[in-house]
């Protein structure tokens, strides 16, 4: 599937019926491609969070493009490998690094950090529970570094968030 415009979280549920989400994925990104890999049961779910429009295309129809359409296949190759790179990252940053730090590179992933110009980049609104689940831990401690990091200067919100590239400083501070 192929996200033309909206935006879809993938999340996953324990045993015991805790939620974790492990991507947020909008416009331009694929999802459901382990259907390619003959993968018979979902592990996660995707649900839309904004107005979403997704082209779903037929397992066939995605094997045809791979093998005939050389430019497609190279753009959905490079996406792919650059989501294992993220999904890695977001691996390393669960096992060593803060809850402080886990929301501020969330913040900035979210933002899109490095694909949009200008020193500002808006996130569309998302709650803080959402952003707990993201990075592993308590909505009250979200609420706490989120006041932080505004009363710092690095975002703004009341609704929507405008990350400030300054935010950075709290992922890239040892």
């Amino acid at each position: 599937m192929y996200i033309q415009k909206g935006s879809i979280k993938i999340s996953v549920l324990s045993r015991t019926g805790k939620e974790a989400i492990v991507a947020m994925l909008g416009p331009g990104d694929f999802f459901g491609e382990g259907a390619l890999t003959g993968q018979s049961i979902r592990i996660g779910t995707a649900t839309a969070t904004t107005l979403t429009t997704v082209l779903i295309i037929e397992k066939s129809a995605m094997f045809r493009l791979l093998r005939e359409e050389q430019s497609f296949s190279e753009r959905f190759m490079s996406y792919m490998l650059a989501r294992n790179l993220r999904i890695e990252a977001d691996l390393v940053d669960h096992l060593f690094n803060s809850s402080e730090k886990r929301l501020a590179r969330a913040l900035l992933l979210l933002a899109r950090y490095g694909d949009q110009a200008g020193p500002d980049r808006r996130i569309p609104k998302i709650s803080q529970e959402t952003l707990a689940e993201m990075i592993g831990t308590t909505r009250s401690r979200v609420n706490f570094f989120m006041n932080k990091f505004r009363d710092l200067g690095f975002i703004e919100y009341n609704g929507d968030i405008k990350v400030n590239t300054s935010l950075l400083s709290v992922v890239l501070h040892d």
